[in-house]
């Protein structure tokens, strides 16, 4: 029999994992990132959304965007890739892509674009900027998931309290990031449920 972990030992762990991967100062720990969106048996999956124009296979390897020199806010996502049943994705494939801190989008190389495996708990962790603002849209991460042998998920990642948020046609408050501020980064944390 394979012993799987109940949604309250995920939540507990995504509350665990976001402390271990921040040095969470004691505002934040405090008040632990809760899960996004909360996952119970038989929820939807994670809203779908289109990839938008500048998508790229192929990015690198790696958990880490940010560059030496780079301009803009430091976040660092952490979260879980689970299924409908709550249970965690070991090995499923997140493929991050975004613009810089002014809005643009570097479609000649892989600036600010990376793909990663979540570990054996189903977690992922994403070290980059806060994504700037350009006409028609508010800040967003695109992402790519997809479990091992399953659908690929496509869908965008919003931030709390931007004021462009109400006039981007894409917005979905169901995508929201939830966010902390940890010692000049942005905590912040997603849940991403899969089919």
């Amino acid at each position: 029999m394979i012993d799987t972990p109940t949604r309250r030992a995920v939540l507990g762990a995504g509350v665990f994992a976001a402390g271990s991967w921040l040095a969470i100062d004691r505002s934040a720990a405090q008040a632990p990132l809760p899960a996004t969106p909360a996952c119970h048996e038989g929820d939807e999956a994670t809203l779908r959304q289109t990839e938008g124009p500048f998508f790229k296979p192929s990015s690198p390897e790696r958990i880490e965007l940010l560059e030496t020199g780079m301009a803009g806010q430091p976040i660092e996502l952490v979260g879980f890739v689970l299924s409908r049943a709550c249970k965690p994705h070991a090995g499923a494939l997140l493929d991050f892509w975004q613009a810089d801190d002014k809005g643009r989008y570097d479609n000649s190389g892989f600036r600010l674009r990376g793909h990663q495996f979540t570990d054996a708990e189903g977690r992922y962790r994403l070290r980059s900027i806060v994504p700037g603002v350009y006409v028609g849209r508010t800040r967003h991460i695109h992402v790519k998931v997809q479990p091992s042998g399953g659908r690929v998920l496509t869908t965008q990642l919003y931030f709390p309290g931007e004021s462009q948020n109400r006039s981007d046609g894409l917005f979905r408050k169901e995508l929201l990031v939830r966010t902390a501020k940890n010692a000049g980064w942005l905590a912040g944390r997603f849940d991403f449920v899969v089919e």
